[in-house]
This record gives C-alpha cells, structure tokens and sequence, in this order.
C-alpha cells in the first residue's frame, strides 16, 4: 500500500514537473519571437530611415506603427497622441469645441454614430448613420477615422464643408458647419401630456446621474402631492460614457443587486458594480427606457440593468452594441492608449457586445414630419362636418348661435392649413424636415407617454372595483 502511494506520488511530480518545463519552453518561444519581431522592426525602421528617397520623422514612424498595432485589435483600442490625450480628457467634463458629431468606421466608410445635441452638426441636421464622403470638398474614402478627424479639426469660429451620403437620398447632401464651443447639456426635462415626466439624457459625462436626479425632483415637486403616470428615460443615440455614471443612474431605480459585471481574459479578474442604496430612489413610478441604434456602451449598460429587473419597459430599436471595457492608460511625453480590457455583462449574465439590447416593445422610426401631418390633418368627414347635424341635447338659440360660431371658426383654420400645405414650396418641406423636433411632438416619445398613461388608468380602474 506504501509503495502504491509512493509510486503515485512519484508519477504525479514528474507531471508537475513536466508541465513547467513545458511552460518554461513556451514562455522562452514567445520571448524568442518577440525578439525576433523587434529586430525586424528594427530593420524595417532603420531602411526607412536611410534609404526613403526624402527625410523622415523618426517620431511620426513610430507612432504611426503604434496606432497600426492597435487597430489590428477592435475598433475601440487606439494611440491616443498629445492632442487626442487632452482632448478625451476636455470632452469627458462635457465642453469641447468642435461639430459636435461622434463618429465611427464601418465598411471603409466614417458612419456618423451621432450628432451632439444643439451642436453644430445636429442644427445642421446631419443624422445617425450618414455616411461623410468628403471634407472640404476632399474625397475621404479610405481615410483613417483619425486622420478624418484631423481635417474637422481648426480654430473655434472657422467654417467646414461636410457632403455626406444617406439612406433614401439620391447625391451628395451638402452642410456647411461653424465649430463652436459645445457645452453638453447632459440632461433635457418636461412634463409630457400634464402627466409623464420625460427625461432626455444625452451622454454619461461627470454628475450625468445627479442631474436626472434633480430633474425628477423639480418635476415632482411641480406636481405636487399628485403622483405621475410613469417617467420616459430617453436615452437614443446616447454614446455612452462614465461607468460610475452608468452605476449611479441605475441604483436611483433600482433597490439593490448588480447593476453590471465584465469579463475579462482572467476569469479571476471580474469587475462586480453593485446597486448604491442610499440616496434618492424611484422605485415604484412605472417607467419607459427609449433607446435606437445610437444608444451605446453606459446607456445599454442602464437599459439592460432595468430590463434585467423588470424595473422598466425598453421602448424602440436595437441599441448599438457596444459592450466592451476600455481603460485609458498614460504613456510618456503626454500621450496615451485607449486598450480593451473586458466585456460588460447585463445582472442575467447576458453580453452587449455586438449584440445590443433588444427591446421590449419595437418603435419603428417614422418619417416625423409624415407623422406631424397626420396628426394635424384630420382626414376624416365626422357627423358634425354633416349640414343640419343634429346635435346631442336640445339647445337653448343662445347655446346655437355660439356652437355655429365655433364650428364656422373650426371649418375656416381647416380650410386654411390645407390650402397652405397644398402651397408649400419643396425648400420649405425641407426646412420643415430639418427642424428640431419636441418632445411632446416626437412619435415614440408620445407612444411610450399613451402607454405609460393606460398603464396609470388601468390600474386605477382596478383599485375602483
């Protein structure tokens, strides 16, 4: 029996054994190749250097090398040089100067993710998926996102051209955009239908999930001891931002649990942001989540946390997709990297990455300006349109005289809209299409508010019985 123990024992240290030296073996393989990769740039480096028939930049060789290898990765790692470093520092505190438009590389082509609220760009009307083809009139394709971004760059005040191409439009559509200094307003609130508070968060910068804080308790206080039918969170083409924000925002709907977990190469390495459960909380107001297409990274992190818990519906579009974890890392001389490190997980486990979340209940995108003019133009011929109606109660000649009055008025503004819709010239059509849309005019914003409102009445129906 000893001696069965003893040759176990033997046997299980030579694979102990055997398995470092075969670890030794492959880390000294990889050291080897490394080395040898070196040494090849090396070479590379110094014919460039000594045999390119004009002078170079030794500086700018290398860190266009750098910005190779890390494109190689995914479309979020990158060489972050001095200006690139400050800037992502500057627009992470919410004012920058510039267009205002975030943007993105897909099949050889700079897709616009989103245009920044009251930015430059979004007067403009440029929209979430145009594709820019040229800048100042200089064809783009293939171009590089940075250095795409190099040619929007120039001094506050200046003018650039931008033509891009859209889905659905025939040519180039041409912009002509100032940069200014853009100072984010994270969040845009009101009361929608005198019972729905809507809130509007544009991008996870610095104190993004205090500032929905106090738009609900300005709301609230506003309405007084009344509580609401629901609250909307409209988060469509929202990018992103802070996790910490992400976290915040979450845990004032939520009571306790996990708001998101990562993955990462190390399954040791798991990155756990729980519910905070102190401060203010909304836990019991029914509530909509709006998200598209341009929803992305922090704002699918919220909408997959509330959607996990059943705390809120998901009203919309398939959100971007964007579920990994990049960490900024200072290098020397003021640069940086931006490296993917970890994917985000939903508190079900679920991934984002390349996914997106789906939602709840799908709200197509409607042509807006179509839907204004269905609204506003009542098609239909009702029974008071009819000669001699005959009215509901038996009216007194005074009660008459003032209800003809007000149907001859009503006959007239419909009259009028119709002949000037009939009027209205193609430029005007078009600057009808591009201006900025209100909330309470917006078609999946009034979808989630009926909704939310029926939601409200259902149950007080309940509670009567």
């Amino acid at each position: 029996m000893k001696l069965n123990l003893f040759l176990l024992m033997f046997l299980l240290s030579l694979t102990i054994q055997a398995n470092e030296e075969q670890k030794n073996l492959k880390n000294h393989s990889d050291s080897k190749v490394r080395f040898e990769q070196l040494e090849l740039f090396n070479k590379v480096l110094y014919l460039v250097e000594n045999q390119y028939y004009r002078k170079v930049d030794t500086e700018k060789l290398i860190e266009g090398a750098i910005k190779g290898m890390l494109e190689t990765l995914d479309p979020h790692s990158a060489f972050l040089n001095k200006d690139l470093f400050q800037r992502m520092k500057k627009d992470s505190e919410g004012e920058f100067d510039g267009l205002g438009l975030e943007v993105s590389v897909k099949d050889g082509y700079i897709i616009v993710l989103t245009p920044i609220e009251d930015s430059p760009a979004e007067k403009a009307g440029i929209k979430p998926k145009d594709r820019i083809v040229q800048i100042n009139h200089e064809s783009i394709l293939g171009v590089s996102i940075d250095q795409a971004l190099e040619k929007m760059k120039g001094k506050l005040g200046s003018v650039v051209h931008i033509a891009i191409t859209r889905e659905g439009k025939s040519g180039l559509l041409h912009f002509n955009l100032k940069r200014q200094l853009i100072k984010v307003k994270p969040v845009k609130n009101e009361i929608i239908m005198d019972q729905v508070a809507y809130v509007r968060l544009t991008q996870f910068q610095r104190n993004a999930a205090s500032a929905v804080e106090t738009a609900l308790k300005e709301m609230n206080a506003k309405r007084g001891k009344k509580p609401f039918a629901g609250i909307i969170l409209d988060m469509r083409s929202n990018p992103g931002g802070f996790l910490d924000e992400a976290v915040d925002l979450a845990s004032l709907f939520l009571k306790d649990g996990i708001v998101v977990s990562t993955e990462s190469r190390d399954p040791q390495n798991k990155d756990i942001r729980y519910v905070k459960k102190k401060g203010f909380k909304d836990l019991e107001t029914p509530m909509v989540v709006l998200i598209n297409g341009g929803s992305a990274s922090a704002a699918e992190i919220v909408a997959g946390a509330l959607q996990d818990y059943k705390r809120a519906v998901i009203m919309g579009a398939q959100s971007f997709g964007k579920g990994s974890v990049q960490t900024v890392a200072p290098l020397d001389l003021g640069t940086g990297i931006k490296l993917t490190i970890a994917q985000y997980m939903t508190p079900k486990n679920r991934k984002i990455q390349a996914l997106g979340i789906s939602p709840d209940v799908l709200l197509e995108e409607v042509d807006q300006v179509k839907f204004e003019r269905i609204i506003k133009d009542d098609r239909y011929i009702r029974e008071k349109d009819l000669r001699n109606y005959l009215t509901a109660t038996i009216e007194s000649s005074d009660e008459a005289k003032s209800r003809e009055q007000l149907d001859r008025e009503e006959r007239k503004k419909k009259a009028e809209w119709l002949e000037n819709r009939a009027k209205l010239k193609k430029n005007e059509v078009q600057e009808d299409e591009e201006r900025q849309i209100k909330p309470y005019e917006d078609y999946q914003v009034l979808s989630a508010a009926r909704f939310l409102i029926g939601i409200s009445q259902w149950k007080t129906s309940l509670d009567n019985k």
